[in-house]
């Protein structure tokens, strides 16, 4: 099968087209033929050597974090699917490759997919929406009347962080840009902040919640607008030692980890918050719930630009560029819905 190779790790290198096995089959899995694959600034960071520590992927190997497609075969013991189809997914660590004509993928980690989303926005879909599922009603537990600051609402995790907060009764803040104040209101925002112009943490108070996927200074400023007892849940880091352990990362990454965090939990801790990282997993089960409220019109995606797969580095490029608002994608098969 044709596939994206990532040969060695180099920061913004160019992924190799090229031939690949066809995925083996395990027991529970089933086997994807790919229509579209979406873009996330993980699969960037993983190609720079970042995750290296946590995620030892041994080069080559074929990124991609989200799939949409149709089951050609099935696993002997896998139940959910058949072949036919219509699924999307986000394969579990260490079994990552979206970027490719065929991924094999187990069956626990795949939803049917919404029947009124084509091939293109369900891709733009599993890993931020489940990031969104699992900081808000897993780690939050956010609920009707609770109020919630998502930073960076018109990129991926944010344009469905805000609406899933909507859904879930939440007054929902966010930090974007003027230009794209006029889209986070359309999916849900109540207050919007120029985070070009204005501070956040001087206008914001009393939060249940904080949703961070920025810098450490945005992470350390957050405390700010959380009332005691509340939560600042970061998807960028730093790490935790909760993480560590849950990882099963050797005693030295642990302290490794334990170090580079005891600032902001420190921080947060003087000030009665609760802080903690989030790495989301795969989890097709709560995709399922995903779909029902993307078929319900309770959450819709928001897609800034599909390429062709022939044109998958050029579209790396451009998620890097910060500039895209939701997911970019890439067609693999163009003539299939």
């Amino acid at each position: 099968m044709k596939a994206y190779i990532l040969d060695r790790y180099a920061k913004k290198s160019a992924l190799r087209l090229g031939e690949r096995p066809d995925p083996a089959l395990r027991n529970s899995d089933v086997l994807i033929e790919v229509h579209a694959a979406g873009l996330n600034l993980l699969d960037a960071k993983i190609r720079d050597g970042e995750f290296k520590p946590i995620l030892p992927y041994r080069p080559p190997f074929v990124l991609g974090h989200d799939v949409a497609g149709k089951v050609v075969r099935v696993g002997p013991s896998a139940r959910r699917f058949k072949v036919g189809d219509a699924v999307y997914g986000r394969p579990r660590d260490g079994r990552i490759g979206t970027f490719a004509e065929f991924i094999a993928v187990d069956e626990a980690d795949v939803a049917l997919k919404p029947g009124n989303l084509t091939m293109e926005e369900a891709a733009s879909m599993p890993l931020v929406a489940l990031t969104a599922w699992q900081v808000l009603v897993d780690r939050a537990h956010l609920s009707r009347g609770q109020k919630v600051l998502i930073h960076a609402g018109s990129g991926g995790v944010g344009t469905v962080a805000i609406q899933l907060a909507k859904h879930l009764g939440a007054t929902v803040a966010t930090t974007t840009s003027a230009a794209n104040a006029d889209l986070v209101r359309s999916l849900g925002a109540d207050v919007v902040i120029d985070y070009k112009s204005q501070d956040f943490a001087a206008l914001l108070t009393d939060y249940d919640v904080v949703l961070n996927s920025l810098d450490g200074d945005t992470l350390e400023r957050s405390l700010e607008v959380l009332k005691p007892d509340g939560k600042l849940i970061s998807i960028s880091g730093p790490p935790d030692p909760a993480f560590a352990r849950a990882q099963g990362l050797n005693p030295v990454l642990r302290l490794v980890l334990r170090l580079i965090s005891r600032k902001i939990r420190h921080k947060a801790a003087a000030k009665d918050i609760d802080y903690s990282f989030l790495f989301m997993g795969a989890n097709g089960e709560q995709l399922g719930r995903i779909t029902a409220l993307i078929e319900a019109g309770d959450i819709r995606p928001v897609l800034d630009r599909t390429f062709a797969f022939a044109d998958l580095n050029a579209a790396f490029a451009y998620i890097e560029t910060g500039r895209a608002k939701g997911k970019v994608v890439v067609t693999v098969k163009a003539d299939a819905q």
